[in-house]
């Protein structure tokens, strides 16, 4: 990439924020190092990386690598067999250590289950799936080459305190000698302080000092005579001279020597450390590139996090587009996004519009994201913006705001122009800052064309801001060219940023200059002097706007009238439903009555009829009696027949071809819903799964229901949950195969409470003397469902509700036992209970 683009797009200014999130000398390096890659899979790693490492500080945190200095130096005099100072130790030892965190924060446990967050507003969160597993990433292969070198780092570390300081037990000669100099430093104190107690009224201070590493008394210039030894040192008015006593001079000469050991035995600490390492020079040299590496990529990830970024989808075909994209070096709260694409239906781009309306900020957000997205970084737009692999970008853009731009002239624009076009090809990105301007306005809309044109053959993907109608024609009446505008108000006299494709702009230079005051007769003045097509044309764009406008505004509208549409029809659908449940639901309770009263006056009549066979067996009516008991009982039938529910059938016949394991379905004489278990036999019988309860049935008792209307739940529906999804235990659905009959009352009920007993219950914000009931009343519904285990939330607060929920579960015989949640699980703010 050329580097006045570069700088041009502020290409450099990212950079410069990129290096501010590098720990390490050597990953700013890496980082000022970076230029965009026009090779597409060197473009997708780099890509890959810096999601794998967002991935990984929005999973695990951020990990430092600040410690990681360079060491080549050093190791290059390892390899000659020199011995390392303490400071090259030292450095060494701070990079095994940095290699050691790192390699801990890049070891992952297949327990961990990453948590989605959203990287812009307005972005969905999926589901999470309970066994989710890590899969390996771009940077395992990073982690797993690092090599800590523990145990030549904790030998580094036991030796060397600090820069200034050996530790005493570095050898055993080191601790020998230093043993010794500290006795004859004691001896010589005694001595001093003897020869300062006894001469103390010749004495300046009394004190003991050293000069010139040994050790000496303040003695008074008049009294020099009286004390015999070597004169060190004098102070700065002559009264005191630092006299070292003739007694104490072999204990400083002994001294002396002892330190030129201590000297040789660091030497000697130093140069085996040194031996140690240098078995590993090439396992230092890779851990100290690849730490540079790794946080090369964890500052690319933490710009991203920065300006909440997202990966574009790269491809050679030189497609473009670009999602709400935010330019990044503009303030975040204020800066409104651009929707642009380029490169599919048109691979031109002119956009015009007034000044001050954004056009060269469309401008530079195409080119700085397509370098960004080139040199491995995120940009700051939707997910799933595309971006197209280009070998050179070429910018000629003017900053008005920008001394230098005020310094421009046509000669030096229309220079940058004849460079740009001799070396553009088909896989380059062009952008044109009023292109054209700075001449006479008709020899410079030609210019322009012609360029424009040039590069419209040369299958150049193009964009072009400026305020030249002649441009807007072109664009209308060329195939492959698309007119643009950047969106102004009139009214408010401010721009809305919008970027609008397939609309040309128009520049309402009359309009702005009423609103601030120019006089109307001038503007009137101004207007004769335009050209009729000219005037024509503009009133054409300015109807054309106000039709956009208005048609936006009616999709508006129609767009809430169709959600407001959707919304009365679903609550409709429900009424009607909950309507036709309320009804069955009624008429099967009539029915059951009925049912009932007749069954009582049928028994009524048989006992009758048989004491009556009794007292008639031995007078000759038996058989009329029996005939006319016969007429009672078929009338009772047809009767009873009129009262029976009457099963409706299906709405609609369920074909066995289309039904599959799985699909949900209406049990129609059970008034039940369910989940298909087997296929249709040749008979069409097939099982159905109604939550606890396996059935077989015909197919002709069946009706397919959507699958959003599938609930565990019996007879009217109802449902009770204590939080959580809704469900039944795999243990549970195991015990119940087949119910006969329609079963008492009672059982329902129960039936009805295993199939939607929650997989938690929620106890935040009631008392103890209101939670633990609750939790009681929970964990038997639960284990009567056959639960194997269970959530109970009672968050973290006091511990109060905490310590009462334990009190009672170890109290409870069938908890088999319980515990506090993990991580992942709510913490200490959840206990796990697990059933018998």
């Amino acid at each position: 990439m050329n580097q006045k683009s570069l700088k041009t797009l502020e290409y450099t200014k990212i950079i410069t924020q990129l290096e501010s999130h590098a720990a390490s000398p050597l990953g700013k390096a890496l980082c000022r190092e970076l230029t965009p890659s026009s090779d597409l899979e060197e473009i997708r790693t780099r890509q890959a990386q810096t999601t794998d490492a967002a991935d990984r500080i929005r999973l695990k945190g951020s990990v430092s690598f600040s410690g990681l200095r360079e060491i080549g130096g050093s190791l290059k005099r390892l390899e000659i067999g020199s011995s390392l100072s303490i400071p090259e130790l030292l450095s060494i030892s701070s990079v095994l250590t940095v290699a050691a965190r790192a390699k801990s924060y890049g070891r992952r446990d297949a327990e961990d289950t990453p948590v989605f967050t959203p990287r812009f507003p307005g972005q969905k969160t999926p589901k999470q799936t309970e066994a989710a597993e890590y899969v390996p990433d771009s940077l395992d292969p990073f982690f797993q080459a690092l090599e800590p070198l523990t145990p030549l780092n904790n030998e580094i570390k036991r030796c060397i305190i600090s820069e200034d300081e050996v530790a005493d037990d570095a050898s055993p000669g080191l601790s020998r000698v230093r043993r010794s100099i500290k006795a004859a430093a004691d001896r010589i104190h005694t001595q001093l302080n003897t020869i300062l107690n006894s001469h103390r009224t010749y004495l300046q201070d009394a004190v003991i000092t050293m000069r010139d590493g040994r050790y000496c008394l303040p003695v008074k210039a008049e009294y020099k005579s009286q004390v015999s030894g070597m004169v060190h040192d004098q102070s700065a008015t002559g009264s005191t001279l630092f006299i070292e006593p003739m007694a104490i001079i072999r204990l400083n000469n002994e001294i002396r020597e002892l330190e030129i050991q201590e000297q040789k035995e660091i030497e000697a600490v130093l140069a085996s450390l040194s031996n140690e390492a240098a078995p590993h020079i090439e396992e230092l040299r890779l851990n100290m590139e690849l730490l540079a590496q790794l946080d090369f990529i964890f500052a690319r990830a933490a710009l991203s996090r920065q300006y909440r970024c997202s990966a574009p989808v790269f491809n050679d075909q030189g497609r473009i587009h670009i999602k709400d994209g935010r330019h990044p070096l503009l303030d975040p709260q204020k800066v409104v996004p651009v929707n642009v694409w380029l490169g599919k239906d048109f691979d031109l781009l002119i956009v015009t519009g007034p000044n001050t309306g954004g056009k060269t900020v469309s401008l530079k957000t195409v080119g700085l994201f397509t370098l960004m997205g080139q040199a491995g970084l995120h940009i700051p737009a939707w997910e799933g913006s595309e971006l197209a692999v280009f070998d050179e970008v070429f910018a000629d853009i003017g900053d008005e705001q920008s001394i230098e731009q005020s310094l421009s002239t046509f000669s030096a624009h229309m220079t940058n122009i004849v460079n740009i076009l001799q070396q553009a090809d088909s896989r380059s990105l062009c952008l044109f800052d009023e292109l054209g301007a700075g001449t006479d306005p008709t020899e410079g809309a030609a210019l322009a064309i012609a360029v424009l044109s040039f590069l419209h053959n040369m299958k150049c993907r193009t964009m072009a801001t400026t305020h030249y109608s002649e441009l807007k024609v072109f664009a209308l009446t060329t195939p492959g060219v698309e007119n643009a505008c950047c969106e102004f108000s009139v009214e408010t006299l401010q721009p809305t940023y919008r970027l609008l494709i397939g609309i040309p702009g128009k520049s309402n230079a009359f309009a702005i200059s009423q609103k601030l005051g120019l006089p109307d007769f001038i503007i009137e003045d101004a207007k004769t002097h335009l050209e009729s097509k000219d005037q024509s044309f503009e009133d054409l764009l300015a109807s054309l706007e106000t039709s956009r406008i208005t048609i936006e505004k009616e999709q508006e509208e129609i767009r809430s009238y169709k959600e407001e549409i959707a919304q009365l029809k679903s609550r409709l659908t429900q009424k009607e439903e909950r309507l036709d449940e309320r009804k069955d639901k009624l008429i099967r309770n009539a029915s059951e009555e009925a049912q009932r009263i007749l069954r009582e006056a049928k028994e009524t009549a048989d006992q009758t009829i048989r004491q009556i066979n009794k007292l008639a067996a031995d007078s000759g009516v038996g058989k009329e009696l029996e005939a006319q008991r016969t007429r009672l009982r078929e009338q009772l039938k047809k009767t009873d027949d009129k009262l029976a529910v009457k099963t409706k059938g299906p709405n609609q016949p369920v074909s066995p071809k289309k039904l599959k394991v799985g699909d949900g379905v209406r049990v129609l004489s059970m008034n039940l819903k369910g989940t298909v278990s087997s296929l249709p036999d040749a008979r069409g019988d097939l099982f159905v799964q109604m939550g606890i309860l396996r059935s077989k049935v015909n197919i002709k008792d069946l009706e397919l229901i959507r699958e959003d209307d599938i609930s565990a739940t019996l007879g009217d529906g109802s449902s009770h949950t204590y939080g959580g999804s809704s469900g039944v235990s795999s243990k549970a659905k195991k015990t119940f195969s087949q119910a006969k009959g329609n079963g008492s009352g009672s059982g329902q009920i129960r039936m009805s409470k295993s199939f939607s007993v929650g997989s938690e219950v929620n106890l935040i914000g009631m008392t103890t003397d209101e939670a633990v009931p609750a939790m009681e009343k929970y964990l038997d519904d639960a284990y009567l469902a056959h639960m194997p285990s269970v959530r109970v939330v009672h968050g973290r607060g006091t511990g109060a509700l905490k310590a009462a929920c334990h009190k009672r579960l170890r109290q409870l015989k069938y908890v088999k036992d319980f515990r506090l949640g993990e991580f992942g699980e709510g913490g200490d703010g959840v206990t796990i209970v697990t059933f018998k």
